[in-house]
């Protein structure tokens, strides 16, 4: 794993190891060509989704983060606890129309036409320290659009945290190198 700036993740190579062991690939979903990660094995074991949720918040420990968003629908599974752990509140970016109240919408761009991303008005106030959180990082969109509805709500991205990062598609670059943080690289 590479060494980031200001943000690193434990080195911990025995629960990179055995999350490795933990996650399950599935070709071809959810279209040909494409390689699932499927994290829920991770789920289903306490104390492996304890330490994953610990090294994905340690490198924003003390950064006084107030707000973590999950970004649906895994990012809800990890930033939940991740939100916990750094004593900040936690924020749905749902699909549009799954949010009850008044919304920020932020459309981006996918592979073959577009997708959008919402969260309620008052989820980020101005001030507001502000960490992403999802299971992967493919090309940075998805990531990118709940960046961007932070900062229209007066929010500071101060980081992402994911799961895994796929290095070699262009999401660290578009995020910036230096504000991405994955226990594992592809």
């Amino acid at each position: 794993m590479q060494t980031l700036s200001p943000f690193s993740l434990p080195q911990d190579s025995s629960l990179r190891e055995e999350v490795v062991a933990r996650l399950r690939d599935i070709p071809d979903f959810p279209k040909p060509g494409v390689l699932f990660k499927d994290m829920t094995p991770i789920l289903a074991e306490p104390q492996l989704l304890g330490r994953v949720v610990d090294a994905m918040a340690a490198p924003f420990q003390g950064q006084r983060i107030s707000r973590v968003v999950g970004v649906e629908a895994r990012g809800f599974l990890l930033g939940a606890p991740i939100a916990l752990k750094l004593h900040a509140g936690l924020v749905p970016a749902r699909k549009p129309g799954k949010l009850p109240w008044r919304t920020r919408t932020e459309r981006y761009a996918l592979e073959y036409g577009e997708d959008a991303l919402q969260v309620h008005e008052d989820a980020v106030r101005p001030g507001d320290r502000v960490l992403i959180v999802d299971d992967l990082l493919a090309t940075g969109g998805t990531a990118d659009a709940a960046a961007r509805l932070v900062m229209q709500l007066g929010g500071e991205v101060v980081g992402f945290s994911f799961l895994i990062s796929l290095d070699f598609l262009p999401g660290r670059e578009r995020l910036g190198r230096d504000k991405v943080c994955a226990l594992l690289s592809y």
